[in-house]
């Protein structure tokens, strides 16, 4: 009953405070001048504040004034929520969909029912200051987020859903969302010193902006960290951190700025674990084990490892289980405008050396002692510990060990990222004409981008126990004769089979050419874009999976003592001999219009209709859809996804309230790999529904609350059509946020609820997922001048939010994975501004 009467309330009074949907947005002074220009000679003071938007769309103009379903949050308004991923901070804007838990990077985001058969951000491009961080963010094990870090140098966060954001940046047809950094518009600094009441983390952030003379000036700033992290780890999870600086240098008719960027920074990488999923698929029970807190817990431990196996050149190799998300990025971009004969002429281009290496446990299997040790050394098998402090002792097979009893086969990646290099260069020019019936606006642009995949997966897999808070070990199973069946723990040294041992040596290429007209006449505004974008995909492949073959694994003394052990049969390697080039071209058009009428001065009305794609970058490597013999792709729907959305809207925006509403029709294509070449889709989608945003700001108070609501369905499945006309997996009907805030003038205090409803595990519809409701609070007092105390404490109820779970049904012995939203933690911060 509380939940309807709150979707009753959301569909009626979902509204938007200016406070957290106004941004400054970066590199809009243009947008600015031109949104005053177009207000010019009416009652400014009936006006409300001019709502500047300029991600995805042609040139920066008032919100209302736009055909397009936008969101924006300000930098101070992020800071309150404290120093978390950027998912988390996603997660209270509205239309997205994100799937946090995984950890700092590789997070799950979409929007408007668009699919996530895989992780990742296939159909929304990730940018920062305009420029994506991945050309493609998706790429398997190493999405775009992993090179982006929440600090206080994050200006504002911009989002376009749908509208013309799949014409104005490439491989963005269900949105883009543009973090901005800080550029020395404002004088003056900020330090912040953090550290976790119920958990280790010590973090100290600063930010710096001045002015160098007259027409210059700069901005600084980064963060350092170290901690064990939200879960038991029993080693420091996170360290590093980054460091982000520009240097902007204004002219008469435009600026020049310089920006810099350094990124060093690891953090743990949480997978499913155990659980007990018992009752009935559609009203299941998923708890935590005894021993193991699906919140808390992580099988990462001082214990467990090193991820021994070969290495990229076959050669044996030993690699920390702490390595996490160890990402490295260094960058540097150029961002010019210049106003030229009457033309706006806008200039981005970054170039980045991204690498790391980035390392994960997932699960395979899990029973009972008797039953598992069974599984791996037929009957009469036998279990000891080969780790850890109880190390050799054998284990009771009918004893509940860790209070749970179970022992488990878990993979270990490691995933080498020695190139994902990306350079990226938009040029475009605007101009405005004034006609004698109105305005009419042209842009022209083009698109340059190379993005390298040079990548090899490692793999090894080891026998755990579930045991929680540091305390997993290694296992080794031994057959009814005595006779060792593992290596100290190692089943085998490689993911217990060839499957998944890769090399990749790719190249993309992309040219875009674009441009845009859009004529604003009176209270109507039209306009309309196209983009065509050109790929050239070069390179090479090696792998024992090949086109779903392989060539077997290898026996080989790892531990160099003379004898062979089982798990040394088990040993996948690169076979460089039998490579397979990458060699294909594509070419797709996308376009969008879109109408815009403003009813009155706080009331507008759009519709808009587009067309855009995702080229398929690595999800169609090492899959039949690739030649081995030539490197060319089987056809040309293969090459890239399409995405349709219909969308029609309503604004309302007046004396501290606003309302947004859009509906949209959004049909979607999707090449993917779940998990390997044998769980390949290849399928279509159509998703219908709503989202809504909105608040209220009065006095002290203010109020954010948004809801999106979705009815998706598999309308094809050209590799399984039983699954046509099935839900996709991880859709719920509803997600929504609510974010409620008092500013007593020396303190603010707020609350961040976020929540979705029940959804399918996977894509057969049989097992639900539950729906959750988590709720942040945070609280900052001003001590003195300049100095204030902030205290933020997330999932306070410590809510068991579940985001995946690997079965399609509720499993017979109640012994399943699930992956979990991190359970209560509360930091406290004191920042000094200056």
């Amino acid at each position: 009953m509380a939940k309807t009467a709150f979707f009753l309330v959301t569909s009626y009074l979902a509204l938007s405070t200016p406070a957290w949907a106004e941004t400054a947005a970066a590199n809009s002074t243009e947008a600015t001048a031109e949104a005053e220009a177009d207000t010019q000679g009416a009652d400014q003071t009936a006006k409300p504040p001019v709502e500047v938007f300029s991600t995805g769309v042609a040139k920066g103009r008032d919100r209302l004034d736009s055909a397009t379903s936008t969101s924006a949050l300000r930098g101070g308004d992020i800071t309150i929520l404290g120093p978390r991923p950027i998912g988390e901070v996603l997660r209270t804007m509205a239309g997205l969909r994100v799937a946090v838990s995984i950890g700092e990077g590789n997070n799950n985001f979409t929007v408007r029912g668009l699919p996530l058969a895989a992780g990742g951000s296939k159909y929304m491009q990730i940018q920062e200051d305009g420029l994506p961080l991945l050309e493609f963010a998706d790429l398997f094990n190493v999405g775009a987020d992993v090179y982006l870090r929440n600090d206080l140098t994050v200006n504002a966060i911009e989002t376009i859903r749908g509208g013309s954001a799949s014409t104005f940046a490439s491989n963005s047809p269900g949105g883009v969302i543009n973090i901005l950094s800080r550029t020395g518009e404002v004088e003056g600094g900020s330090m912040q010193l953090t550290t976790g009441v119920d958990f280790d983390t010590k973090r100290v952030d600063f930010t710096y902006g001045a002015k160098l003379g007259e027409n210059t000036r700069f901005q600084i700033g980064g963060f350092y960290r170290q901690g064990e992290g939200p879960r038991n780890n029993g080693f420091d999870g996170w360290k590093g951190g980054q460091i982000k600086a520009n240097i902007t240098r204004e002219f008469e008719n435009g600026y020049v700025r310089l920006y810099l960027k350094y990124l060093d920074d690891r953090s743990p990488v949480f997978a499913p674990y155990f659980a007990n999923i018992t009752g009935t698929n559609a009203d299941p029970i998923i708890r935590s084990f005894p021993g193991f807190d699906l919140r808390n817990d992580t099988i990462l431990s001082s214990f467990l490892g090193p991820v021994i196996t070969l290495d990229q050149n076959n050669q044996p190799a030993a690699f920390p289980v702490a390595t996490g998300q160890s990402a490295e990025s260094k960058s540097i971009g150029v961002e010019a405008q210049f106003d030229v004969a009457g033309w706006t002429i806008t200039e981005r281009m970054r170039y980045a050396a991204n690498g790391g290496d980035f390392s994960r446990g997932f699960p395979n299997t899990a029973n009972t002692v008797s039953a598992f040790a069974a599984g791996q050394g037929g009957v009469g098998a036998t279990a000891r510990y080969a780790s850890g402090p109880l190390a050799g002792q054998l284990i009771d097979p009918n004893g509940l060990i860790n209070g749970n009893g179970l022992l488990s086969l878990y993979f270990f990646s490691f995933v080498r990222a020695r190139s994902l290099d990306n350079f990226t260069n938009d040029v475009r020019a605007s101009k405005v004409w004034e006609l004698p019936g109105g305005k009419l606006t042209t842009t022209v642009g083009a698109y340059l981008a190379t993005q390298d995949l040079n990548t090899t997966w490692l793999h090894t897999a080891m026998n755990i126990d579930a045991n929680g808070n540091n305390g997993t070990a290694q296992v080794d199973i031994f057959n009814a004769a005595g006779q060792p069946q593992t290596l100290n723990g190692y089943f085998a040294f490689a993911r217990a089979s060839s499957l998944f041992r890769r090399a990749f040596d790719v190249n993309y290429k992309v040219f875009a050419p674009y441009g845009s007209v859009n004529y604003h006449f009176g209270k109507i505004a039209i306009g309309g874009s196209l983009r065509y974008d050109t790929g050239r995909v070069r390179g090479s492949l090696v792998g024992a999976d090949l086109n779903n073959g392989s060539v077997g694994l290898i026996t080989q003394d790892i531990n160099s003592d003379g004898l062979i052990n089982p798990a040394e049969r088990r040993v996948a390697f690169l076979p460089f001999t039998q490579s397979a080039p990458v060699n294909y071209n594509y070419g797709y058009l996308s376009y969008s219009a879109g109408i815009n009428y403003r009813v009155a001065e706080p009331v507008s009305l759009f519709a808009r209709y587009s067309k855009g794609a995702r080229a398929n970058a690595d999800k169609v490597l090492f899959t039949p859809l690739i030649n081995n013999a030539d490197g060319s792709i089987r056809s040309t729907r293969d090459k890239q996804d399409d995405v349709k959305q219909l969308e029609g809207g309503f604004k309302f925006r007046n004396d501290g309230l606003t309302f947004n509403a859009t509906a949209f029709r959004v049909t979607a294509a999707d090449h993917n790999v779940i998990n390997g070449a044998a769980n390949r889709t290849d399928r279509t989608y159509r998703a219908t529904g709503v989202e809504m945003e909105g608040g209220v700001q009065k006095g002290p108070f203010s109020l954010m609350i948004g809801a999106t609501y979705t009815k998706a369905k598999i309308t094809a499945d050209l590799l399984n059509p039983a699954l046509t006309g099935k839900e996709p997996r991880h859709q719920p009907d509803w997600t929504y946020f609510v974010t409620p805030s008092v500013d007593l003038g020396r303190a603010v205090i707020g609350a961040s609820i976020v929540g979705v409803t029940k959804s399918f595990s996977q894509d057969s519809n049989l097992l639900v997922m539950p729906g959750f409701t988590t709720v942040d609070l945070f609280g900052q007092i001003k001590l003195f001048n300049g100095g204030s105390l902030q205290v933020n404490a997330n999932n306070v109820f410590n809510t068991l939010g579940i985001f995946e779970v690997n079965q399609a049904s509720v499993p017979a012995n109640g012994v399943g994975f699930a992956r979990a939203i991190n359970g209560r933690t509360i930091s406290a911060s004191f920042r000094f501004d200056f």
